[in-house]
């Protein structure tokens, strides 16, 4: 399975993974036709970076029984309003619920 790394501070990355500093819309959406199965996108800025790129069908949010007080918002800088339609939600043994959306296009 190919391993793409979105980094703006990373050189280099492990074998068998590939290094990209920036995201590419049209490139991102090759990567799609290329590798069957999800794309799994983790961090805040690079959440976002898709989101304004309209590069995520599905939403898989994963709820913690954990209140820290502080962090990165999810989505932050948001004008536009996106709908989403609840698929599936799943809570796990650990108190762990994820909840999964597909993005509403209109």
């Amino acid at each position: 399975m190919p391993k793409y790394v979105f980094s703006r501070t990373l050189e280099s990355v492990g074998p068998g993974a590939t290094l990209l500093h920036e995201v590419d819309p049209e490139q991102v959406r090759g990567l799609r036709d290329v590798a069957p199965g999800d794309l799994a996108v983790g961090g805040a800025d690079l959440l976002e970076s898709f989101r304004r790129a309209d590069l995520i069908d599905e939403y898989r949010v994963y709820v913690h029984p954990l209140i820290l007080g502080r962090g990165r918002p999810f989505f932050r800088d948001t004008e536009e309003r996106q709908r989403l339609r609840l698929l599936e939600t799943r809570t796990f043994g650990n108190g762990v619920v994820m909840l999964r959306y597909e993005t509403v296009r209109a």
